[in-house]
């Protein structure tokens, strides 16, 4: 209540306030609260213990009693003896799979209301034995394919597969022809050898009682009718066409193929890539993915191959989930006559649907339900209770619990009024907030008078009092104070309603005294976030004022709204957003953004209109590329700059199309002979537009009408290998390469003429020439033969001393195509015989004819004997012995002298005369 304050005035007497409103104790009651709701089990009917304990436990105030349902159905011990009670905790005795199979529930109940637990699955496990009827022989030809059927025993729960070779323990080891199926249990041999003939027992675990049983043996014999030629693969155990697994489990799809020679397995996941965590077993018949999570869904294809052909199998992986709780209820405390609004939330897949139970009964009556939401208008007495909202889908459920209180209660003071000091002529609040339950009716009367000191009414400014500025500005805000100068006063500054702590934000805020009843506030480096109200308290003892100035941030605008898809064509998306704030400055245009996995970050794209203005909340990108998965987003721009983008849209795939680029650098050659090898650059998933994306190859000869068409299937290839041993060497083709996906075909390159490998070199080196330059060297040349089919792209000289067998000489090979070679390491005065060819890739051609050379003596070696000198003034008189060669030395054609730097050639005279300059004595 608000009155002219004129005296002092009472509200109320109190009354005891009831134990309802104090804190928790222990001795507070409470309805009851599952600790521990009952786990499935599976029990092993081959246990020596034949009794089945299924927990359950609560706490509550009273203590809560217990009651147990199965198949929905109360459990009655008074009526069977097998059932009992211990606690909370259901005992079965002699427990029968026909009769205690199924799904169980705990009720705890007290006074205040009643809670039932999830469901809780009994199972039974046990393991049959096979049929003791014999099995017949099964008899197949080598290098068939064959299928050996385990047909096991009746079980529960899953069983584990192996094979038996001939005696136990000698199992089957799986390979890539051999395979054993945990789906099927059947051993499959992919290609039968005779190493195979034996006699096979199908061997079967129980996963949770380990307990193994043997099949009849199978003879499995060859036939005397011949051995099976190749065929191509045929798939004969796969995983389904749609699979169903839990979000966190391990996933296995199998997948193995007969075929003659052994098939191999390939696995890939249309439209994207397999998970990185995923494994393949088993020689890669099994493709295993550990914890899966919704985005391994998708169509996974596996392949099988050999070099007669190829077959494939597609299945769809679905990932659900049991629901999940993202919002649950609360225990809650109203008054009667209240409004109650209860929200739960979960998450699954598929989607849960919401029920809800009142002391473990269906709500129904007065009660508004609509998906997770419960609402009751007025709340009575009769509504107290245990309130459950159950969330589930058809793969389980999970259970909230909450109670609901309705209050009652007389009214009761907590805090006596007090005395207050209030400015004559202004509002005073006196605050009148008694805890009761229902609400109470409230009055008012006057009590004493009492005596006031009555100041002056305070006066603030704050100036200015609106303010607009541009982020990155900066501004003061001033606050004076006019009031009674014997009181001192406080000033505090606020910022949209909550006080401003200098100290966290002292980044942007000042407080600045600067006189006693004045003070400053300094707001730099202004952000958008700043913008709004400032409030500066003056406070005496006697009286506060509080006055507010408006700060307008000028800036560039907000992000724009949830941005989306509208429409999708294969290069067109139409978008739609909400349009974001302002800042105070008009918004001018819109830019629209794109990512793809095939972009650097987010790019702008082209939009129809183009510009898009500041009015409009819808365009259309355009010029993208088709089936390629993108995001979009919006952002503004304003006079001011360009703000913030929206969040991305939900991602998009645009649809297919007909490829539109075709490949490029288109060449080829080389390759082995008679091949035609054809290469490109691969194109870009980017620009693929769509699935089965594969090349065209097409090439003619030189000169011819028809082109031959080739398609390559794989998106990644860049070579195709034409053969063909007809064309001769080094044949032009025209050739170009084109594209094509299941929308249709593409463009092709433009025409490029690419020859098939060249062959041999068909003649040999002409002009052999051969001459020596040493003792140890000869120099060899050459001219190569006319041009022809077979280029070469290097020479190999053959060398061997006329004594000796060509076998046994040696060879030399230039570094590519030269013309000329120098033999090294030879022998002095021998007579070589020497042969010259070319050779490339493709082989070597012909020997030249041997021409010979002859290798040069070697040099006397033994040098000028009596060496005598005798100096006359600057000139100096040298004299040697002759030096005579040997017979197996070059003759001695010239002496030389060599001197300091002076190098003198001295000719057949054996002394010489040297005038040299300041020699001295020397």
């Amino acid at each position: 209540i608000r009155l002219p304050f004129t005296e002092w005035l009472s509200c109320c007497e109190s009354r005891k306030y009831p134990s309802f409103f104090l804190s928790p104790t222990e001795t507070e009651e409470f309805g009851p609260v599952f600790i521990h709701e009952p786990d499935d089990v599976i029990f092993s009917l081959n246990s020596d213990e034949k009794k089945v304990m299924l927990h359950c436990e609560a706490r509550g105030n009273p203590p809560p009693t217990y009651s147990w349902y199965v198949n929905g159905t109360e459990v009655d011990s008074k009526t069977d003896y097998r059932y009992s009670f211990i606690d909370g905790d259901l005992i079965i005795e002699n427990a029968s799979e026909t009769i205690d199979y199924g799904r169980y529930q705990c009720q705890a109940e007290n006074s205040y209301g009643t809670i039932l637990s999830r469901d809780a699955l009994l199972q039974f496990a046990y393991l049959g034995a096979f049929s003791t009827r014999a099995r017949g022989e099964v008899s197949v030809r080598e290098g068939q394919g064959v299928v050996l059927m385990c047909t096991p025993p009746p079980h529960s729960p899953e069983i584990i597969y192996s094979w038996v070779f001939n005696e136990f323990p000698s199992f089957v080891a799986e390979d890539s022809r051999r395979f054993i199926s945990q789906v099927t249990g059947n051993l499959y041999i992919s290609k039968v050898q005779p190493s195979d003939v034996g006699s096979y027992i199908c061997l079967v675990k129980n996963s949770v009682t380990n307990l193994r049983v043997l099949s009849p043996p199978t003879p499995l014999t060859l036939k005397t009718d011949g051995v099976m030629g190749e065929y191509e693969p045929k798939i004969e155990v796969h995983f389904p066409t749609s699979v169903l697994a839990a979000k966190g489990v391990t996933v296995r799809l199998e997948c193995f193929a007969l075929g003659n020679p052994v098939p191999t397995i390939t696995w890939r996941k249309i439209n994207g890539n397999i998970p990185k965590k995923a494994r393949l077993r088993k020689s890669q018949a099994v493709l295993e993915i550990p914890n899966i999570q919704l985005e391994d869904s998708g169509t996974y294809e596996c392949k099988a191959e050999n070099p007669r052909g190829g077959t494939a199998f597609k299945g769809h992986l679905q990932v659900y989930t049991l629901p999940q709780w993202v919002r649950m209820i609360n225990d809650t405390q109203m008054d009667s006559g209240e409004k109650l609004q209860w929200e739960c939330k979960a998450i699954g897949r598929p989607r849960p649907n919401y029920r809800w139970l009142r002391n473990g009964l269906p709500l129904n009556d007065h009660v508004e339900i609509v998906n997770g939401e419960l609402t009751i208008h007025k709340v009575q007495q009769a509504d107290s209770g245990m309130y459950q909202c159950v969330a589930e889908n058809k793969y389980g459920a999970v259970y909230s619990n909450a109670e609901l209180k309705i209050l009652a209660s007389p009214p009761l003071f907590v805090t006596n009024p007090v005395r207050v000091i209030a400015t004559l002529g202004k509002d005073v609040s006196l605050e009148c907030k008694p805890r009761a339950s229902p609400k109470p009716r409230i009055t008012w009367r006057r009590a004493d008078r009492n005596s006031f000191v009555l100041p002056e009414a305070m006066r603030v400014v704050l100036s200015p009092s609106r303010v607009e500025v541009t982020v990155g500005e900066s501004v003061v805000l001033s606050c004076k104070a006019t009031h009674d100068t014997s009181l001192d006063v406080a000033f505090q500054w606020f910022f949209n309603q909550k006080p401003i702590d200098f100290q966290q934000d002292g980044s942007h805020f000042e407080y600045i005294q600067t006189q006693v009843s004045t003070v400053d506030l300094m707001i730099r480096s202004i952000l958008l976030k700043h913008a709004g109200k400032y409030g500066c308290r003056a406070q005496t003892s006697a009286d506060t004022v509080l006055t507010e100035a408006e700060l307008l941030v000028r800036g560039p605008p907000g992000p724009p709204g949830v941005v989306i898809v509208e429409e999708i064509t294969d290069t067109t998306a139409t978008l739609s957003w909400t349009r974001g704030l302002d800042n105070h400055s008009p918004i001018s245009t819109y830019n629209l953004q794109a990512r793809s996995p095939f972009s650097l970050g987010w790019q702008t794209v082209k939009t129809d209109p183009d510009p898009v203005t500041g009015d409009m909340e819808s365009a259309m990108a355009v010029e993208l590329n088709p089936w390629v998965e993108y995001e979009f987003r919006v952002v503004a721009s304003n006079a001011i700059g360009t703000g913030d983008p929206s969040t991305p849209s939900r991602k998009v795939r645009t649809k297919e199309a007909v490829p539109a680029i075709a490949p490029s650098n288109v060449s080829g050659g080389n390759g082995r002979r008679h091949e035609l090898v054809i290469s490109w650059e691969v194109v870009s998933e980017e620009f693929q537009n769509g699935e089965g994306f594969g090349y065209i190859v097409a090439f003619r000869a030189n000169g011819t009408r028809g082109w031959k068409e080739k398609m390559v299937t794989s998106a990644d290839a860049t070579m195709y290998k034409y053969r063909d041993e007809t064309f001769p060497p080094l044949t032009p083709f025209e050739v170009k390469v084109g594209v094509y996906n299941n929308k249709g075909d593409g463009p092709f390159s433009k025409v490029v003429i690419i020859h098939s490998a060249e062959g041999e070199p068909r003649e040999a080196p002409s002009d052999v020439k051969a001459y020596s330059i040493s003792s140890s060297e000869i120099r060899v040349s050459w001219k190569p033969p006319n041009p022809g089919p077979g280029r070469p792209r290097a020479y190999e000289v053959s060398y061997w001393k006329e004594s000796e067998q060509e076998e046994s000489g040696k060879k030399q090979q230039t570094v590519k195509n030269e013309t000329s070679m120098v033999l090294t390491g030879l022998e002095g005065n021998n007579i070589y015989l020497i042969t010259v060819k070319g050779f490339n890739n493709i082989g070597q051609g012909p020997d030249s004819a041997p021409i010979t050379a002859k290798t040069r003596k070697s040099p006397p070696a033994q040098p000028p004997n009596n060496l005598m000198w005798i100096q006359e003034g600057n000139n100096i008189s040298l004299s040697w012995d002759p030096v005579k060669a040997k017979e197996n030395e070059s003759d001695v054609i010239g002496y030389m002298n060599i001197y300091i730097k002076l190098n003198i050639i001295i000719k057949l005279n054996t002394s010489i005369n040297m005038n040299l300059p300041s020699l001295g004595s020397r």
